[in-house]
This record gives structure tokens, sequence and C-alpha cells, in this order.
């Protein structure tokens, strides 16, 4: 493993660190980083590879941890802690963040989370593996992995390393690395997801993003399109797609479902944050699972909550689903359960 130093020049420091004494160690630490950034390597790349941290961290509400095969500031893998939430079932998490959005909300349960009892004010050590597209994550000493990842949802690319310095409280003692001759994983690779089930939603067209206050189906024929594939359970990360610049924070998803006959069907609908269900250009139907929209406990996390029952006609049909975002993924899933006599195709 390759230690860099944490006082070293080789860092892109975008907050200055200051060099203390912590628990018996000396550290680096940062004066209250208001909504948290990315301390980068100037000078390291890795496709294939392994990060070694060593921190402590306070109990405050933060999310610290590892990036890695960054493209740049708003594209990379990251894997962090949630200080404030310590054995719960979201005490650690692994999401992708495309375009400058982390889809936390999109990426949850096994594989992505994991209820950890992690010491807060000690020390203890996070060590991230990857390969290809699998990933594994210790934290602390375990005898088996704290996490592992099936599937790491970015490109398998080379890009640079480095630390999510997540809110306030975190001490960082050693930071290293190494590459892809050093990977290895301590247990069995978990299954991937099976073939999508009948009644998905299999690809979406996915339009460029408009506020969502100037929302008009209306504009569907001024509109550039984009086909995302959605992923075996259904869900498409439109943050692949589209970032968030200048308070466009609306997208259309657009499918075509072909029906024999004409029939009321049932459309099971996950979302992330507010959605509006248009078929052949009627609304139908307006969602809303932002966070603690439900209750004071909802994290806002993509699920199928959502029905609506849509008319359809004989023949095709034009579903469009506008969705906007406020923050922690932007992402759609739809399904059938009961498919009888429906097709579904994508709508160039």
């Amino acid at each position: 493993m390759n230690a860099v130093p944490l006082d070293s020049s080789r860092w892109t420091w975008p907050c200055e660190p200051r060099v203390v004494e912590h628990l018996g160690r000396e550290c680096v630490t940062f004066d209250d980083p208001e909504g948290g950034f990315l301390l980068m390597l100037d000078d390291v790349e890795l496709r294939d590879g392994v990060i070694e941290l060593e921190l402590a961290v306070s109990a405050e509400r933060a999310f610290h941890g590892v990036v890695w095969r960054a493209a740049d500031d708003e594209n990379y893998e990251a894997f962090f802690v949630r200080p404030h939430q310590v054995g719960n079932p979201d005490s650690i998490q692994y999401t992708p963040v495309s375009n400058g959005i982390s889809s936390w909300q999109l990426y949850h349960g096994e594989g992505f989370w994991a209820s950890v009892p992690f010491p807060i004010d000690e020390w203890f050590a996070i060590r991230v593996a990857f390969r290809d597209m699998r990933g594994e994550v210790d934290v602390g000493e375990t005898t088996t992995p704290t996490l592992a990842i099936s599937e790491l949802k970015r490109p398998s690319a080379r890009g640079r390393v480095g630390v999510q310095v997540g809110g306030p409280g975190l001490h960082l003692a050693r930071f290293a690395y190494g590459d892809e001759t050093e990977v290895t994983f301590r247990g069995e690779a978990p299954p991937l997801s099976e073939a999508q089930p009948d009644g998905v939603v299999p690809v979406w067209s996915v339009s460029d993003a408009f506020r969502e206050d100037d929302l008009d189906i209306g504009t569907l024929v001024e509109r550039t399109w984009t086909e995302l594939v959605a992923e075996p359970a259904g869900l498409a990360d439109l943050a692949r797609v589209n970032g968030i610049r200048d308070g466009r924070n609306c997208a259309f998803a657009r499918a075509s479902i072909h029906s024999d006959r004409r029939q009321d069907a049932r459309f099971e609908l996950g979302f992330s944050d507010h959605a509006t269900v248009f078929l052949n250009g009627r609304a139908l139907y307006r969602g809303d699972d932002t966070y603690r929209s439900r209750d004071y406990r909802f994290l806002g996390s993509i699920g199928w909550y959502d029905t609506v029952v849509l008319p359809l006609d004989e023949g095709d049909n034009d579903l469009v689903v506008a969705v906007a975002e406020d923050f922690g993924g932007w992402g759609i899933q739809g399904r059938f359960p009961v498919a009888t006599g429906i097709t579904l195709s994508q709508r160039s």
C-alpha cells in the first residue's frame, strides 16, 4: 500500500486543513465545511484498486468516506458512514454519483446499506476494494466483509481517488492506496441481479431537463431525448442523463405501451422525488415521495409505493412521467403487475 501524507502538496485542497493532535494521534481536520467537499489526490488514477482510511468522527450529522473512479468532481463512486445513524440499517452507504447527484435514495437495502456499530470519537479504519464491477468494504475490525457490492453502478474506468469530507467532525490520520495487484476480496461475490421480469418498463426515453415550475406536456416536441435502459429490477437513474443546472430539476421519462384491447390497467410506479403521470397527453396522477413526505422517518427512498390505473386504448399508448428532483437521487421505475395483452417498448 502507498501511504500519502495528509499534509502533502499532492492533494487538491478545497478547504485548508489543520494539523492537530486528536485522541493521541497526529492528524488533519477541517473547520466545519459547509455542505462538504471532496479531497482528491492530484496524481493517482485507478481502475481497480484498494483505498484505506484511518479516521475518527464525532456524532454530528455527516457523511464521511471514500471516493474512487472519479471522472471529475460530479461523477464518481462513493462510500460513506453516517455517524448520526450508527447501528441503524443505513449507518453506512455505497452510492454512485452522476452529474453531481448522489443517488442514495435510489440505491438502498442489501448491497448498499448495512447496520454497522462503528465507533464515535475513536479511531477506526475503512477499506474499499474494487475490481471490474465488484466492490467490497470493511469498516473497523471484522472477520467478514462489512458490505459486499455485487455491481458497482458507474462505468469501470480509470479515475481519481480521494476522501469525501461530508460535514463537521472528521479527523483523518492515514490515507493509503494500492493498485490492481493488491486487490483481494474476503467474501464470495454476491449474485448479480436477475433478468427483468415481465411487466417492467425496460427502457425509457428521457428528455433534457427543465424547471418543474415550467412543466408543460405540450413541450414534448421541443425536447431532446436520450434512451436509458432500466436495471433488471426496473430502476432508471435519471442522473445518468441530466444534472441539475440553473434550477432545471425536472425531466420527462417516456415509454410506449401497446395494448391488444381497450382496458384499464394497474400500473405501479416508483420515483424520486415528484412525479406527474400523463397518458396520451392527459394528466392522470401526481405524487410526492420526497424526504419525510410520509412521516418524519421516511427517507425518500424509491420503492413501489404509488399505483395509478391507466385507461389504455387499443393499440399504441404514449406514457409520459414528469419526474422532478430535490436531492438524494433522481429516478423512476414502472411495472404492470398483471400485464395481460400489454407489450412494452421504448419510444424514440
